[in-house]
C-alpha cells in the first residue's frame, strides 16, 4: 500500500520543519511526504528532511494547498494522509492507518482520537508532545473503532480510488473552517469513516500563522450556513457549532484570552449574522476584510 502524507502550512515554518523531522520517526515511513506552503517563506529550510519529501507552493488557503498536494500525488498513492503543520503524530500512526485499511477495503476514511488538543485550550509546546507520546508512552484508553460521520482533519486518511476526483472546496478560503466535514461527509456515502484511540496523536494548537479573529468569526457563521445549503453539514453538528462559538464569543470578549481575538471574532459573527438577514452572506467576502 502506497501512503503519502500531505501538510498544507502558512506562517510556521519552524513548527512545520519540527514536524516533518519527526515524520521520519514513524514505523511505517510514509511513501512521501508533500509539503504546501503559499509562500516560499512558509517553506524555508524544509527541504530534503525525510526521504520523498516535496515542497509545493499554491494559493493560499487551507483548501486550495491541501487540493495540490492530492494532484501531485493522485497517480502513484493508494492511501493520503493530512496533518495539520501542529500535529505530532504518534510513532505507529502510519502503521496503524495500513493495517486498518489493507484489512478492509469498506474503510474510505479514518481519523485519530487525540491525546491532547491545544486547539481547544492551551498550546502545546512540540517537545512536551514528542515527550508525551514517546517517552511517557501516553495513550487514550484502549477501545474499538467508532463510526463516524465525517473525520477531523487535523489527523485524517483518505483512501485515494474512493477520493476520486473529489476535492476539498474552494469556496470555503484561507483557514477553510469545516473543510474537513465538507469533504469527508461526502466520503461517508461510498465507505466507512471510523475512528479510535488506535490511532493517535497531539494537537499543538500553535496560534501562529492563524487568521485575524474578525475572518475567522465570519467563517463560523458562512461557512457552516453555506454547507448546509450545499448539503454537507452534519444534521445537528452546525447549529450546535455555531451557536457554541457565538456564545463564546460573546462571553469571552468581556476578557479575552491573550492569544485569541475574541472582539474579532464576535465582530465577524456580527457581520455574518448581518449579511445572512440581508441575504447576501458568502464565505468568500473573508478574503476583501
Amino acid at each position: 500500500m502506497r501512503i503519502h502524507v500531505v501538510i498544507a502550512t502558512v506562517g510556521r515554518p519552524e513548527t512545520v520543519r519540527k514536524m516533518v523531522r519527526h515524520l521520519g520517526n514513524q514505523s511505517r515511513p510514509a511513501d512521501g511526504v508533500i509539503v504546501v506552503g503559499a509562500d516560499a517563506r512558509d517553506v524555508d529550510g524544509i527541504e530534503n528532511l525525510v526521504p520523498g519529501q516535496k515542497v509545493l507552493l499554491a494559493s493560499k488557503g487551507s483548501c486550495s494547498q491541501r487540493n495540490a498536494g492530492i494532484d501531485e500525488i493522485r497517480h502513484c498513492s493508494d492511501v493520503v494522509i493530512f496533518f495539520d503543520d501542529d500535529f505530532v503524530p504518534a510513532n505507529d500512526y502510519i502503521e496503524v492507518v495500513e493495517t486498518l485499511m489493507s484489512a478492509d477495503p469498506s474503510i474510505v476514511g479514518l481519523t485519530g482520537d487525540l491525546v491532547d488538543d491545544g486547539a481547544r485550550g492551551e498550546a502545546i509546546a512540540f517537545e512536551d508532545a514528542v515527550r508525551r507520546l514517546d517517552v511517557d508512552q501516553e495513550r487514550l484508553p484502549k477501545a474499538d473503532l467508532r463510526s463516524r460521520e465525517a473525520l477531523y482533519g487535523c489527523n485524517m486518511a483518505v483512501r485515494m480510488e474512493t477520493l476520486g476526483d473529489l476535492r476539498f472546496d474552494e469556496n470555503l478560503p484561507l483557514y477553510g473552517w469545516m473543510e474537513d466535514i465538507d469533504l469527508t461527509y461526502q466520503l461517508a456515502s461510498f465507505g466507512k469513516l471510523l475512528s479510535g484511540p488506535v490511532m493517535t496523536g497531539i494537537h499543538l494548537g500553535v496560534r501562529g500563522g492563524r487568521q485575524p479573529g474578525k475572518r475567522v468569526g465570519y467563517s463560523q457563521i458562512a461557512n457552516i450556513v453555506y454547507l448546509y445549503r450545499k448539503g454537507t453539514m452534519q444534521p445537528n453538528l452546525g447549529w450546535r457549532s455555531l451557536i457554541k462559538n457565538v456564545a463564546a464569543n460573546l462571553v469571552k470578549s468581556i476578557r479575552p484570552e491573550p492569544e485569541i481575538d475574541r472582539r474579532g471574532r464576535l465582530l465577524g459573527n456580527l457581520i455574518a449574522i448581518g449579511d445572512l438577514i440581508r441575504g447576501r452572506i458568502d464565505p468568500r467576502r473573508i478574503t476583501s476584510f
